[in-house]
């Protein structure tokens, strides 16, 4: 079967999202163009992960090539939550991102975790196999506008303790100041983030000998989000 590839070109919003109560959030990407709905399922590091290259990659446009973009803002204009119900098309293993140098628009492209491995060349391509995925394209400040409001998603959960910065709980909490311990830590799935030829286009417009080191992101092992095995 051929994979699914559900495109926005033009979308009425592209938000992260969350259900749940702070310290048992399930994280959610939603994109919506009139009646259209598609939402996706992630762990709130690949969310971070997310907002952290967007922002990065407008401000090296911008920085190299004068490209007009909105500066970094913590103001966001759409606090809606999600479009009820949230029906998820699947989980997202791996993220890619691109530049349309031709519409000026930052390519979000998120694929649905798979059981091997696959050709890393489908990412941002229009392959028949392959994981499926959403591919959104968004504007300059529609992608400034995701990574303001992703902050605030992210940083709505629980509360860190005053002395030891661990996420309160409502029931207790253990803390190491106080000869306190954390028991049960698991740590989190290994993330995958790609960037497959971020910059091919604007090296085309000018320094085809620019690249970007990829950094691994480090696991959080105490993560207060995590909601452990995937619900049905």
């Amino acid at each position: 079967m051929s994979r699914a590839i559900h495109v926005f070109r033009s979308p009425d919003r592209f938000i992260a999202g969350t259900i749940g109560q702070p310290g048992d959030r399930t994280f959610y990407l939603q994109a919506v163009h009139e009646s259209r709905v598609v939402s996706v399922m992630l762990e709130k590091q690949q969310v971070q992960i997310l907002a952290d290259r967007i922002g990065a990659l407008l401000d090296e446009i911008h920085r190299r090539f004068g490209t007009p973009v909105p500066p970094p803002t913590d103001r966001v204009g759409d606090l809606s939550p999600l479009v009820m119900p949230v029906d998820a098309e699947f989980r997202v293993g791996t993220m890619g991102l691109g530049w349309d140098a031709e519409s000026e628009a930052v390519v979000v492209e998120l694929l649905a975790t798979t059981e091997g491995e696959f050709d890393e060349s489908v990412v941002l391509d229009d392959t028949d196999e392959g994981p499926d995925a959403v591919r959104v394209f968004l504007s300059t400040a529609a992608a400034r506008e995701f990574a303001a409001r992703s902050a605030k998603v992210i940083s709505a959960g629980r509360q860190p303790c005053p002395l030891c910065n661990e996420p309160l709980d409502p029931n207790g909490h253990l803390c190491v100041r106080t000869n306190g311990y954390k028991r049960d830590a698991e740590l989190s799935k290994s993330l995958d983030f790609i960037d497959p030829a971020v910059f091919n286009s604007l090296a085309a417009q000018g320094d085809p000998s620019f690249s970007v080191e990829d950094d691994d992101e480090p696991d959080d092992p105490d993560d207060p989000d995590e909601t452990g095995p995937e619900r049905p």
